[in-house]
């Protein structure tokens, strides 16, 4: 069994640690070669997964003010990691974000991993510019999600999010659900996967079809207004226009790892949230 280090204590980071027994959960500022250096030494992995990084609170509007400090994390810290990697002969997992493809693909069937992206905002270009690289160095191998899913409410779960928000913007997607997500990067680490990976559930989802399940399974009290992706801008409600897009996952299924379609998923996933919901809500 793979020794796994992990880079990035946050929302997803923290998620795989407690999915993956066995692994260390590092706090090191991966933009700093010698705290990189001294986690690697310290703990002597076989693999590196790198959830580190920077997205912005409460969104992404925020990479646009502060954008040394998202391109230090991002872009920085994504390379000095790598090299340390590269170094060491070490498999690195870097999590990476399918938010770099703006509107239609080139092909009808979605973006493939090979396209080149046209990245908008400040936050999608530094995650394009990591992929770059990273994506011509040796054993990595570079994992774009989309706007995760998950079981467990949170406030970096979309659903949370979107239920919170009075004007919603009804776009199609493709969307990564979480569970799944850990399934792909242990399946990646097996493998000892290299090159780009999307890994989004085949299928589309909108975003009206996900507070249909919320307003049918969690909350049928529950209302927002829909909204035009121009609408997000002119109204104030965003710095920037969102990346909406639909990408396929070829690369997986040529490893054999599968992730379940999105309304399969999306319902086993809504069915979960709304429980765990009830459960908070419960006196003790």
């Amino acid at each position: 069994m793979s020794k796994i280090l992990i880079f990035g204590a946050g929302y997803l980071g923290t998620k795989f640690h407690d999915a993956a027994p066995g692994s260390v959960l590092s706090r090191a500022d991966i933009a700093d070669i010698q705290q990189v250096n001294a986690s690697i030494e310290e703990y002597q992995p076989d693999v590196i997964v790198n959830f580190a990084g920077k997205t912005g609170k409460p969104n992404v509007d925020w990479c646009e003010s502060n954008k040394p400090a998202t391109m230090r994390s991002n872009v920085v810290g994504a390379l000095t990691l790598a090299s340390a990697c590269v170094e060491r002969g070490l498999h690195l997992v870097h999590i990476a974000s399918g938010c770099i493809f703006y509107g239609a693909s080139p092909d009808p069937a979605g973006w493939r991993e090979e396209d080149f992206a046209n990245p908008s905002a400040f936050y999608s270009r530094t995650k394009y510019a990591a992929d770059l690289v990273l994506s011509q160095l040796p054993d990595v191998a570079i994992v774009r999600l989309r706007m995760p899913i998950d079981s467990a409410p949170g406030d970096r779960n979309l659903i949370t999010k979107l239920a919170k928000y009075p004007k919603i913007i009804d776009v199609e997607n493709s969307v990564t659900v979480v569970d799944d997500l850990m399934n792909v990067i242990h399946g990646i680490i097996e493998k000892r996967g290299v090159g780009v990976f999307h890994a989004v559930n085949p299928g589309v989802m909108r975003h009206r079809d996900l507070m249909a399940l919320y307003t049918e399974l969690v909350d049928p009290a529950h209302s927002n207004e829909w909204i035009t992706e121009q609408d997000l801008v002119n109204q104030g409600l965003a710095t920037k226009a969102r990346s909406n897009n639909i990408m396929q996952s070829s690369r997986l299924a040529q490893l054999g790892i599968q992730m379940r379609p999105i309304d399969i998923a999306l319902r086993d996933c809504m069915e979960k949230y709304a429980a765990a919901t009830k459960a908070a809500s419960e006196p003790e």
